[in-house]
């Protein structure tokens, strides 16, 4: 698979990466730990190189699950995991944010352990949290990095502004937040501040959470452990609003004899040469095809014609619901 380079840190991973959290956690019940590893280690087998994970997923277990597949693989391989959620070391949620200097410390400790490595290659701030200052988060994982344990720092859902001040204390090699063809947030001013600042862009959910895989419709039930359920954008309604969009990929895909997601994937990386979405899938077929988009060229005609026919799609419902929405853009 070719590779990119996130931002100007020179951390070279493949086009594109693995989002690793629905093995475990988010989507439904986790699938069973030997298929888990088994998909990313074919992931590894095609030349997948870049793995994301965090502590809060599960809590815990999908590190852990990610630490064991991918010790076999260690050298290489980009592993990347988040801190900033207040959970306690046994896995108890206390709710709520916490990116205190000291809890970033312990975290970091418990997740170079539970991902069996002695350095985190890219250590992400979760969640930006009102109540530390983002220059003495920075400032911290700088700490960590000097030590050794941290490679390069991360944010996620963070604000042109945040990105900026933490940028000027550490310098951030990625930021990581939604972004596809139906969750457009990150364009008006976050792209452009990584472009200035040379920071690379990881999209999380660049399939819009299965959704524009065409696999997903009016009628689909999703269980109550699925995060989908509680979704503003995945109601009925909605979803049968946004099939439009479905609808638009899957006439690409026809003429460029591919699937819907491999359309929305090639138009990702057709935006920036340092942006490098994370799809997740617990299938090998559906991982395969996702690393098909990374050889799918499409044309500033096919681009243009996605531009003109998606800005007449108006996507119904919030991408998330208002109490995780709010932790997003500080």
């Amino acid at each position: 698979m070719k590779e990119r380079t996130l931002g100007k840190s020179g951390l070279e991973v493949s086009a594109l990466g693995f989002g690793c959290m629905g093995l475990s956690y988010g989507y439904g019940p986790a699938i069973e730990k030997q298929k888990a590893i088994a998909v990313i280690r074919t992931a590894v087998e095609r030349g997948v190189t870049f793995f994301d994970t965090a502590e809060a997923y599960g809590p815990f277990t999908n590190e852990e699950l990610v630490g064991e597949a991918l010790a076999p693989h260690r050298e290489r391989v980009v592993i990347a995991t988040k801190f900033g959620f207040d959970i306690a070391p046994d896995g108890q949620r206390r709710g709520g944010l916490n990116s205190r200097p000291e809890h970033i410390k312990q975290v970091a400790e418990a997740s170079l352990k539970r991902l069996k490595t002695d350095v985190i290659d890219l250590f992400y701030q979760h969640r930006v949290d009102p109540e530390v200052p983002i220059e003495d988060v920075a400032g911290t994982v700088k700490n960590l990095i000097q030590a050794g344990k941290v490679k390069h720092f991360g944010l996620s859902e963070a604000g042109a502004n945040t990105i900026r001040r933490a940028h000027a204390v550490q310098p951030i090699t990625a930021v990581q937040s939604e972004y596809s063809i139906w969750t457009r947030d990150p364009e008006p001013e976050v792209l452009p501040t990584c472009e200035e600042l040379g920071i690379g862009f990881v999209p999380w959910s660049p399939l819009g959470q299965g959704f524009l895989t065409g696999k997903i419709d009016a009628s689909t039930k999703f269980e109550s452990i699925d995060f989908r359920a509680a979704f503003p954008r995945f109601t009925e309604e909605a979803r049968n609003a946004n099939l439009a969009l479905v609808d638009l990929l899957n006439r690409i895909a026809q003429r460029k004899n591919a699937g819907p997601a491999q359309i929305a994937l090639a138009w990702l990386l057709a935006q920036k040469p340092w942006i490098v979405p994370i799809p997740g899938t617990t299938k090998v077929h559906r991982m395969e095809e996702n690393i098909g988009s990374a050889s799918l060229e499409l044309t500033s005609e096919d681009l243009d014609e996605i531009h003109t026919a998606a800005s007449k799609i108006q996507i119904q419902g919030a991408r998330l619901p208002e109490s995780i929405l709010r932790m997003s853009y500080r």
